[in-house]
Parts: structure tokens; sequence; C-alpha cells
């Protein structure tokens, strides 16, 4: 059951602000005439009735009247499907990131794939290409063809 009520609107947060004025104004003059050890016991309870009063209560909200059929039933959607719908997303993001990986994978093997077929179908054997004299000889023919 929920306990707690809404805000209040402005008139009637005004007339309660009026209404505990007045009852603090009484109490403060009705103090005058006690005791002091009661008066002490009054001003204690009085500040820990403001410190409370600062504090706003929260509310909550009662989950929503859903017609079912000829009847009306309390339920928010169902308990199951309120958590489908919050590992749905977080899956597709996952299967997401996984075809995006395998996708990159498969261009990165078929560029390596191309460079390989290249090499070894070329006139040259690969071992020229690691020749520090041949890396000179294609710089200054490409120099020379300019």
């Amino acid at each position: 059951m929920n306990t707690t009520t809404p805000a209040p609107d402005g008139a009637a947060a005004a007339f309660e602000e009026r209404f505990g004025r007045r009852v603090a104004a009484r109490l403060t003059a009705g103090s005058l005439e006690l005791p002091h050890e009661f008066g002490e016991r009054l001003r204690a309870a009085r500040m820990q009735a403001i410190a409370q009063r600062k504090t706003v209560p929260q509310l909550r909200t009662a989950p929503a009247v859903v017609p079912s059929g000829g009847a009306a039933a309390l339920g928010g959607g169902g308990w199951w499907w309120t958590r489908i719908g919050a590992v749905v997303p977080l899956v597709a993001l996952v299967a997401g990131l996984m075809a995006i990986s395998a996708i990159q994978d498969d261009r990165r093997t078929n560029e390596l794939a191309e460079v390989d077929s290249a090499l070894l179908t070329d006139d040259l054997p690969p071992a020229a290409y690691t020749d520090p004299g041949f890396a000179q000889y294609l710089k200054t023919n490409d120099s020379a063809g300019r």
C-alpha cells in the first residue's frame, strides 16, 4: 500500500504553512508558563520536527491499472517484458560489434592475400625486395623517370 501523499498544490501549501505558524506561536506562548525541564524537552522536540519538515517525502508510483478482458488488473507490462526490453539492446550491441570485427578481419585477410599474390606472381624473387641495393635502385629509377 502506498502511504505517501502527493505534494500539495499552492493553496494547500499556504494553508499548511499558516496552520504550522499558528501552532508554533501557541506552543511558544504556552512554554513560557512551564517549568524549565519541560520547556527544554519541547524545544528539542520542535527542533526535531523542523529538521524532518525540511526533508521532502519521496513519491513512489503505483503500478498502472491495465484492462484485462472484462476486468481491470494491476500490472505494468509484466516483469519479464521489462527484463527482455533491457537485455535486447545489449544483445544487439554485442552482435553488431562481433559482426564488425568479423568483417574487418575478413578485409584485412583479403588485403594480405592480395599483397602475397602480387609478390609471388611478380618477375622478381621475394628476396629482391629485402635487398638494400634494390631499394636504392627503385629510388633512383623513380626520380630519373620523372
